[in-house]
């Protein structure tokens, strides 16, 4: 039986996305997309998100591109702005889960210093029986050693748990370890497949 969940967050629970902050900080669109492109990269944050010390990203990326130092610094020091808040549907959807008494957790890809900022932003992390972090483990999904981690930290038999990620890399790995993966697309679609899960009823 299917009857433990396990949560990624940003993009599933919570809206993150750098565009909320440098928005504010260029004029064009097509400038910061360009920015976002070609100096603050995905692949740069997703270090972060594996461990790397931002002083270290931050001086890096200021070596390479110093014409921009003050937008690369914003990253970090704005970092808030960044987080937009929660997305409602699917925060009403885990409160379903935990009125059902259902054990909770969350597997993460987030910095170690930004995301202890998040959690005293939302009180929803409150809800979760367990939270692992990818910056506070040094590594981070599709690894499959952070799935593997995730188990043995707290226990989970695999067999057990249901994982829900909006990154299909991420679902594919955590199948391939006996994890039933949902892939995120919306909360009607997950509070369907939960239904089906026999996780959640019907609505009436």
């Amino acid at each position: 039986m299917r009857d433990i969940v396990v949560f990624d967050f940003g993009g599933v629970l919570f809206d993150w996305n750098p565009r909320y902050l440098y928005r504010k900080l260029f004029e064009r669109e097509e400038d910061m997309e360009a920015f976002l492109r070609d100096v603050t990269t995905d692949a740069w944050n997703a270090k972060q998100d594996a461990g790397r010390p931002w002083n270290e990203a931050i001086a890096e990326l200021v070596q390479r591109h110093p014409e921009h130092e003050a937008l690369i610094r914003a990253y970090r020091e704005r970092w808030p702005e960044t987080l937009a808040g929660t997305i409602p549907e699917t925060v009403a959807v885990l409160h379903e889960l935990k009125d059902a008494d259902t054990p909770l957790y969350g597997l993460t890809n987030w910095s170690q210093e930004t995301f202890p900022i998040a959690r005293s932003m939302h009180r929803e992390f409150d809800l979760f029986d367990g939270i692992l972090v990818s910056g506070e483990e040094g590594m981070a999904k599709p690894d499959p050693r952070i799935f593997q981690r995730l188990l043995d930290r707290f226990n989970l038999p695999a067999e057990r748990v249901v994982f829900i990620d909006d990154n299909r890399a991420n679902i594919e790995a955590a199948a391939k370890l006996g994890l039933h993966a949902i892939h995120f697309t919306d909360a009607n679609c997950l509070r369907k497949e939960l239904v089906g899960l026999r996780l959640l009823k019907e609505r009436a």
